[in-house]
């Protein structure tokens, strides 16, 4: 009986032991994966395209597989990482607060670019539209980008408050693209008279030839805010978040390699940033009663 009793409990610990090790395996397997995605400010195959190389990147510095994955629009970026069903997420500066607030305080922005710490919005207009101010808007169809995007709604509807412009008792319509490039189409095919945008997708546009500023271009630019950032959950172990910090600061404008990756990010640099900086944005999306 005793030889019974002493096997039965041997064969339930070895059961015990190998169900933990499976447990193991499968943590282990999931944290050889880093999950990464982004607010889907223009086209998915814009954002693989930009990315891709970032993640390539980030497999050569961390050793392990980073997979990228688009998501279908804003919340969703928001809930994958409060959630925890990935692991870093480039955020907008609006996104990471309403993050930061869904998750109780528990998303942590790792670095932002340099061009982020002074981020701006512009508002564009046909050019014989006869809108050359903020006020020439008022009884005109405007479009924002997503709602909850920082430099294509948040920071344009709080200048448009500042200046005294309600958009829902001054203009004859608002539309939400979605997208900035989306934004863009809306004022060249003729479907809004205006709109606000994020400064960095306008630059690229006019680079790249795809707008014609004899057609449509900016008349007004905002003064400048924080914007973008990358952000991971706290419960990620501190030893890969410095590690993933580290490779984005780690890039260098002087390397080859590392200045194409800047390029597609329109980056000059990866800095440091502080939950501290994303202050001023709540408190006007507050203001904007978008909190």
């Amino acid at each position: 009986m005793p030889n019974a009793f002493l096997s039965k409990i041997l064969s339930s610990a070895f059961i015990g032991l190998l169900a933990l090790s499976a447990t193991l395996a499968t943590n282990a397997h999931a944290q050889a994966t880093l999950r990464v995605t982004t607010i889907p400010e223009e086209a998915a195959t814009e954002q693989v395209r930009k990315f891709t190389p970032l993640a390539n990147y980030l497999e050569k510095q961390l050793g392990m597989k980073v997979q990228f994955t688009p998501v279908t629009d804003y919340p969703a970026a928001v809930e994958s990482l409060v959630n925890k069903k990935v692991d870093v997420v480039w955020f907008g500066g609006f996104t990471f607060v309403q993050a930061s607030i869904r998750s109780g305080g528990k998303i942590m922005p790792l670095a932002q670019r340099e061009e982020d710490t002074k981020f701006q919005s512009v508002f564009i207009a046909k050019t014989n539209s006869g809108i050359k101010t903020l006020a020439d808007m008022k009884g005109k169809q405007v479009s924002f980008g997503s709602q909850s995007s920082t430099s294509g709604h948040l920071m344009p509807r709080s200048f448009l408050l500042q200046a005294s412009i309600d958009p829902e008792k001054d203009f004859k319509r608002i539309a939400y693209s979605g997208a900035h490039d989306a934004t863009i189409a809306s004022v060249v095919s003729g479907k809004v008279d205006a709109a606000a945008l994020d400064i960095t997708v306008w630059k690229k546009f006019v680079a790249e030839n795809k707008v014609n500023t004899q057609d449509v271009n900016v008349f007004f630019t905002t003064a400048p805010y924080f914007n973008y950032n990358w952000s991971v959950h706290a419960d990620m172990p501190a030893d890969l978040r410095e590690k993933i910090k580290a490779a984005l600061l780690a890039l260098n404008p002087a390397n080859p390699e590392h200045a194409e990756i800047l390029k597609l990010n329109r980056a000059t640099r990866y800095v440091p940033t502080t939950p501290e900086n994303y202050k001023g944005l709540e408190s006007a999306a507050r203001s904007a009663g978008l909190l």
